[in-house]
């Protein structure tokens, strides 16, 4: 499948520490069967592999101009069958504002609402050892800032997420 008929996921890199953190939460809690992919921070869900080079050119001018982005990890969020970290940055929910507005015409519903930043560390659980594991992290959790490096481009045909391009934050 070629990219302009593969649905494009848009996520948030964040720093190597923070990475290194969700990941092996990730690891130690998603079951195994479903655990697909990285710990990721997922800004849209579904762009048009047909506006591939648009988007990619877009993101390009975009990133250049774009500082890192300080994260505030503020709390854990219970999904029913799962548990993901909630993050909280204004200057992310400003980028995710702008992006939204200059695809517009391409995105779904899911992508056209407002973002809530989070890291999912277990879906797809039995609903009672979610309900388990949120109420053992949130009896532990402080707070503590990641950073927002960059954006990543990936496909989705399927399965894993295949990597297209990565965007570092260049701007001071």
């Amino acid at each position: 499948m070629s990219v302009a008929h593969a649905p494009l996921i848009l996520t948030l890199a964040l720093d190597p520490a923070a990475q290194r953190f969700f990941e092996e939460l990730r690891q130690q809690y998603f079951p195994p069967p479903r655990n697909l992919l990285a710990a990721h921070l997922t800004l849209f869900h579904h762009l048009p592999g047909a506006e591939y080079a648009a988007i990619t050119d877009y993101l390009a001018q975009l990133t250049a101009a774009q500082a890192p982005l300080r994260l505030a990890v503020t709390g854990l969020r219970f999904l029913g069958r799962g548990v993901a970290y909630a993050l909280d940055c204004p200057r992310l929910q400003t980028l995710h504002r702008r992006l939204q507005t200059a695809w517009q015409p391409h995105l779904t519903p899911q992508d056209q609402q407002k973002l809530t930043p989070h890291v999912t560390i277990q879906n797809k659980a039995d609903p009672a050892a979610a309900r388990a594991l949120h109420e053992q992290l949130a009896a532990d959790f402080q707070p503590f800032e990641a950073t927002g490096t960059g954006l990543t481009l990936w496909a989705y045909r399927g399965g894993p997420w295949e990597l297209l391009q990565a965007f570092g934050f260049e701007a001071e």
